[in-house]
């Protein structure tokens, strides 16, 4: 896991975060690795500037962790990574939270291209009173996006949105889609 970590943070080698200078030597601070620049004092741990900093659980259960909550195809609960991982359930919630915020925040700014399939879609429960159905005030309206390669979906979107007017489309429309798209929808005007 070690090994993965570096090559994946350093691809090219070690890279000083506080001055970038690319020559540093390694050594071992009790468990953590630890290396320390060559042209000025500053060092730092294979984990700080990530998610994992500060945490006290190994690399070993981080990469677990990840690969369970990235393949899982339904959500996977923070009870059943607790099992798999053998942490408590508040350690388990917690980074389960950490690894999809990540995720969240990495596909935030990647916008859709291609072939893209787009629907309109509503989330919330029932309350007694008030509008049903489109327009709802119990509601949250959002669009949901999927882009296609070789007609398999590869990457989603659910962005929320204020109405699905044509005015706040085409604003979603320039923050998540790029490029020559071939957008598809079920012809809501």
């Amino acid at each position: 896991c070690e090994a993965a970590l570096i090559r994946a943070r350093w691809p090219e080698g070690f890279v000083c975060p506080h001055c970038g200078h690319r020559h540093g030597y390694g050594f071992r601070h009790g468990k953590n690795a630890v290396w320390q620049c060559s042209a000025c004092p500053h060092q730092t741990s294979l984990r700080s500037g990530t998610l994992m900093a500060h945490s006290r659980l190994s690399l070993r259960t981080w990469m677990l962790a990840i690969y369970l909550i990235t393949q899982s195809k339904t959500n996977i609960a923070a009870l059943a990574l607790r099992r798999q991982l053998g942490i408590s359930w508040k350690a388990a919630w917690l980074l389960k939270h950490k690894i999809m915020e990540a995720m969240r925040q990495r596909e935030a700014h990647r916008p859709l291209s291609a072939e893209v399939r787009v629907d309109g879609a509503y989330l919330g429960g029932e309350r007694r009173g008030g509008k049903r159905g489109r327009g709802s005030e119990n509601k949250v309206a959002f669009v949901a996006a999927v882009e296609l390669h070789d007609g398999h979906p590869w990457r989603v979107r659910f962005d929320p949105v204020v109405s699905f007017s044509q005015a706040e489309l085409v604003l979603w429309a320039a923050r998540a889609l790029t490029g020559p798209s071939h957008v598809t929808s079920d012809g809501l005007a």
